[in-house]
């Protein structure tokens, strides 16, 4: 992995480690390296989330683009699976997001997707950021080699369209409460759910800039979780700032993960011949309970390294149609190329009708470890991350936790590939347990920076 690019892109705080000069030649850098490729003009469709940087961000991103000698098509606010949708629909060469997805509006990311809808290659990538860094100007195009900047605030509609034709079974009688996060949802999810016979009502789809996930969508269900409760809904589903993830609460209001909502969509795909394979694909960070559950189920199931980039290569490997994480990016693959959260949404919505059930209890039959997840401050570089993870302390602490689980549970340490931390991740018999062996754990993590 680069400099610049994450597992998810390039992240950073609006105009300060991501303004608009690395913006900028960013894009310069992706249109010299597509037309390098494909020999022509290259086509860019751009399109962004609701937080108050995404405007000058793609402002400086279309500026390289064309500057390099691409065509632009803006998209306006929208999500970012709708843009890697919109990328092939438009046999565009590449797609560009302007989001940081779930984090605050402070921070800012540019996501890139390919003429397939994936994200770029990594070799791709290499090269990109390889321009980026680059010593002194780069090369700009003249005349009639500069690029032009194409409305296509329109095509939202056609993204509308697919989603709501994968719908089988009718979607009616439900009392559901939608959290836009205000985010990219806000444009389009009324648009969607609202054309079923459903009692839809909306929060958080009012953004102004810097509300998105402002203790609302799918990082902060506390909000939602009351609403459902207070207004006797049957379920609220949450979306995060780019709409690529969705979570659920019950009519508890409790939590259902997306560990529990794929183990439920596998095994309503499987009940229509549509599991492709026997099984699914989710991350090392999902929980023991959903490998009970497929072991149980009969159903294969096949862990990733964290990222949906990381899941939907799984995917394409081993020839299934479903995956994700336990953050809510599912991959519904047979329909679309990445994660997209209001897709989850009309999947699980229409799982619900055909159940006739409760949502809790059709989480109820998938079982969940307790889980702790302790996010540590560490170095942003990644040989120093790394160089934690490897420390003795560290290692030590990790097997004395995995030998006091003795088989019934697990311990995975990790290097966040977005955010300066490191993750500690344990599960257990009781949360008490898991607590215990995660506050120890995290504690050598934090001593071991102090000796690198």
């Amino acid at each position: 992995m680069g400099k610049l690019f994450g597992t998810d892109g390039i992240r950073g705080i609006a105009n300060e480690t991501l303004d608009c000069r690395l913006a900028y030649r960013t894009g310069l850098s992706a249109a010299l390296c597509l037309r390098d490729s494909c020999g022509r003009k290259p086509v860019v469709v751009i399109g962004k989330d609701t937080r108050i940087s995404s405007d000058l961000l793609e402002c400086a991103v279309t500026a390289g683009l064309c500057a390099g000698g691409a065509d632009v098509i803006q998209l306006g606010v929208i999500s970012t699976p709708a843009v890697a949708y919109l990328t092939v629909l438009n046999t565009a060469d590449a797609g560009v997001v302007i989001s940081a997805s779930h984090n605050p509006y402070q921070y800012n990311g540019i996501k890139m997707f390919s003429a397939e809808g994936f994200k770029l290659s990594d070799a791709l990538e290499d090269e990109i950021e390889r321009r980026i860094l680059a010593e002194g100007e780069l090369p700009v195009e003249t005349g009639g080699g500069i690029g032009q900047v194409l409305d296509g605030r329109h095509c939202s509609e056609p993204y509308i369209r697919h989603l709501t034709s994968s719908v089988r079974t009718e979607i009616t009688d439900l009392r559901v409460l939608f959290d836009c996060a205000n985010g990219a949802a806000s444009k389009t999810a009324r648009r969607i759910f609202s054309r079923y016979n459903i009692d839809a009502a909306y929060i958080n789809d009012q953004p102004n800039g810097v509300n998105v996930n402002a203790g609302c969508g799918s990082t902060h269900l506390e909000m939602l979780s009351e609403r459902v409760v207070s207004g006797c809904y049957d379920l609220g589903l949450a979306f995060d700032g780019d709409a690529d993830r969705c979570l659920a609460v019950d009519e508890r209001g409790r939590e259902v993960d997306g560990d529990r909502i794929m183990a439920i969509c596998a095994s309503s795909l499987r009940e229509q011949g549509k599991l492709k394979n026997n099984g699914f694909v989710a991350t090392v960070m999902s929980n023991l309970g959903l490998r009970k559950y497929a072991e149980r189920e009969g159903m294969e199931l096949l862990c990733a390294p964290v990222g949906d980039r990381n899941v939907r290569e799984l995917m394409q490997e081993k020839g299934m149609a479903l995956g994700g994480e336990q953050s809510g990016h599912i991959i519904f693959l047979d329909r679309m190329p990445t994660g997209d959260g209001q897709l989850t949404a009309l999947e699980f919505l229409q799982i619900a009708c055909r159940a006739g059930t409760s949502v809790s209890r059709l989480a109820a039959t998938v079982p969940q470890y307790p889980q702790v997840l302790r996010n540590v401050a560490a170095p942003a570089a990644n040989e120093r991350k790394k160089a934690v993870l490897d420390h003795p302390a560290v290692r030590a602490a990790v097997e004395a936790g995995e030998a006091e689980l003795n088989g019934d549970g697990r311990v995975l340490v990790r290097a966040s590939g977005t955010e300066a931390l490191i993750r500690v991740m344990v599960e257990a018999g009781t949360q008490e347990q898991a607590e215990k062996i995660a506050a120890k754990i995290a504690e050598s993590v934090e001593n071991a920076q102090n000796q690198i």
